[in-house]
């Protein structure tokens, strides 16, 4: 009956222990009150304490308090009595008792249903009344009896109790002994006769060694006090790194915290910090991957770390970042906390708001770039013309942050647009605009050509880049395909299987090719176009270029063979070598037919007579 009251009601078996602690701590919380107005209520108690020791040969722990006891009428209701919550009469009644103004000091402390966890590992609980409980453990919990086992559980369950709680624990010291009489006189006996002498008068002083002892002593397991629970102007600075570093096991300091209280139908206190640096694998089974950062306690004592719709999944570390893929109603205010990197420092992040504040005066879009590092994104074609004209260009380097800015469409009333993508546009005056039509109509057979034979299938259509000036072509996606960074990503998932629709589809989408009018290879194969559509040498340098782009625009090759022989054909003309000149043969050399045994042997012989004797003569001119 025991057993299944109990184990329905209790998952954990070590539970048991915050449970008797938490008991331990009411009966301190009620002899304490009492004391306030009846001074010989602590019976000379010096220190209202919980103690934990455990005795491994006898298989028993002992959990001691100071506080209030029970009288034996009591002890037979309340322990022969399962589901008597002391605990939550006590607090009703003290209450109730307190709103009519009366004295409280006839609570008496009570066991709830807490006590019985103690069941879960033992079969046989003593308990002495103002002195202690013991447990009597199961043969197969008993190690629960091993000191880490007990700290660590104390620490984890009991560390913000507002009593005292010790444990019985073994350390290593080392002391000075002296040294036996008898040693030393044997020690004296073999010194030299000059350090024997003294000084008649001098007082001969005992020697000690050292020698490491182990020693037993009560030692404080919970000195972290629960700031939350106090007003958040009465905590300095320092108090939250400490107190953040001490709970969360991080040696660096958070980013930011914040301490609030919320009321409603349940109230609670609470402070959330900002690690300075991103938990591991952060982004690893997003969404379905449970984490224990966020803690729950009631009353000072921890109930647990279970939680899976407290939090959006996007702050499963406290950092607004992923909120503006699924929080859609607080999206606007979650990008507020965004922050980049960016072409107007190399050094610090910016903000989105920092940079609508620096956009030119008829800028109408906030320009980004996603790569996998600095180096790449501000090195790359479609960012060449943008930072030439003075525009600041945000780089996303982060795997998550091309996912964030596709949920937001716009910030301050200025929408996003991936300068890898279609729909790069700049102010033209009408001279520009005459100029880059006649480059149109010059250059509309190169165009042509590229979409038609020379990478026909390859490509959606080629045009003339207004984002270049140093690169002679680019791809680029179109506006609802994905761009490089993005391809690579999404490549690179754990689950790509190859046989979704969606992915497929995106995947296979054909890119715009842009090229360079200014360029001297788009110039020359122009030319070549001109006098002949049919020009291998063209075709093979039009194809090295698109494959180029492929890989400066960050996408992956299809075929690196096919593009590898493409870029050794292309040298063959460049050093006027044949392109069917074959590579010479390797010269192919005969091994030496083996000897028989016989004649081996015998030669192996006379090898090694003729070593001894060298040996031997080498051995007489040294000697000599």
């Amino acid at each position: 009956m025991m057993k299944l009251i109990i184990n329905s009601l209790y998952k954990n078996k070590e539970i048991f222990l915050r449970e008797l602690i938490s008991n331990a701590s009411d009966a301190l919380d009620k002899i304490r009150l009492i004391s306030l107005t009846d001074d010989s209520a602590l019976g000379g108690t010096e220190e209202m304490t919980i103690k934990i020791k455990a005795d491994k040969e006898k298989n028993m722990l002992h959990i001691t308090d100071t506080g209030i006891g029970m009288t034996k009428e009591e002890l037979i209701k309340n322990l022969g009595t399962i589901a008597k919550s002391g605990t939550s009469e006590f607090l009703n009644k003290m209450t109730e008792m307190q709103t009519e103004g009366q004295s409280t000091s006839e609570l008496i402390g009570q066991f709830g249903v807490g006590f019985y966890s103690a069941f879960l590992v033992a079969d046989k609980v003593i308990v002495t009344s103002k002195h202690n409980i013991l447990t009597c453990l199961y043969e197969e919990t008993s190690d629960y009896l091993e000191l880490e086992t007990i700290k660590n559980l104390v620490k984890k369950y009991s560390q913000f109790i507002n009593f005292p709680i010790y444990v019985w624990s073994s350390k290593t010291e080392t002391v000075e002994e002296p040294v036996d009489e008898e040693a030393q006189d044997k020690e004296d006996d073999t010194d030299d006769e000059e350090a024997a002498v003294e000084e008649e008068d001098e007082e001969k002083k005992p020697k000690t060694k050292k020698v490491e002892k182990t020693v037993w002593d009560w030692v404080l397991m919970n000195d972290i006090k629960p700031i939350w629970q106090r007003p958040t102007k009465e905590i300095e600075e320092d108090e939250y790194k400490s107190f953040y570093k001490t709970f969360s096991k991080d040696s660096d300091d958070p980013i930011a915290h914040i301490h609030f209280t919320a009321e409603g139908e349940v109230t609670f206190r609470s402070i959330l910090f900002v690690p300075n640096v991103a938990p591991r694998g952060l982004f690893d089974e997003y969404g379905t991957k449970k984490t224990d950062y966020i803690k729950l306690f009631v009353r000072r004592v921890f109930i647990t770390d279970d939680f899976h719709d407290m939090m959006p999944k996007y702050l499963n570390f406290i950092k607004g970042v992923l909120g503006v893929i699924e929080d859609h109603s607080n999206r606007t205010r979650l990008a507020k906390l965004l922050r980049f990197q960016s072409s107007h420092n190399d050094a610090k992040l910016t903000s989105l708001e920092q940079y609508v504040e620096r956009m030119k005066e008829k800028q109408d879009k906030i320009y980004f770039i996603a790569g996998a590092n600095r180096n790449e994104v501000q090195t790359s074609p479609f960012v060449e013309r943008l930072l030439k004209k003075g525009y600041e260009v945000l780089y996303l380097t982060e795997p998550v942050d091309e996912y964030s800015i596709q949920a937001l469409p716009e910030f301050d009333g200025k929408r996003f647009q991936n300068v890898a993508k279609e729909g790069l546009k700049f102010e033209q005056s009408e001279k520009a605009k005459e100029k880059h039509e006649a480059m149109v109509k010059e250059y509309e057979p190169l165009l042509t050509w590229l979409k038609d034979k020379a990478l026909k299938d390859k490509v959606e259509k080629a045009v003339l880049s207004e984002r270049l000036t140093d690169s002679p072509c680019a791809l680029v996606a179109s506006q609802y395909g994905w761009s490089g960074n993005m391809e690579r990503i999404m490549k690179a998932q754990a689950y790509q299987t190859g046989k979704d629709i969606s992915t497929n589809y995106y995947s296979g989408q054909k890119k715009t090719f842009e090229v360079n009018p200014r360029h001297p290879l788009i110039k020359q194969l122009l030319k070549r176009v001109q006098d002949s559509e049919d020009d291998q040498t063209a075709t093979d340098l039009a194809v090295v270029l698109f494959e180029t782009a492929t890989l400066r625009s960050g996408y992956l090759l299809p075929d690196t063979k096919l593009y590898g022989d493409r870029i050794e054909r292309i040298l063959r003309l460049s050093m006027n070598i044949a392109l069917d000149e074959k590579v010479e043969d390797a010269e192919e050399y005969e091994e030496p037919a083996e000897e028989p045994e016989e004649v081996k042997a015998e030669d192996d012989a006379e090898e090694d007579d003729a070593e001894e004797q060298v040996g031997f003569k080498t051995f007489v001119v040294r000697v000599i």
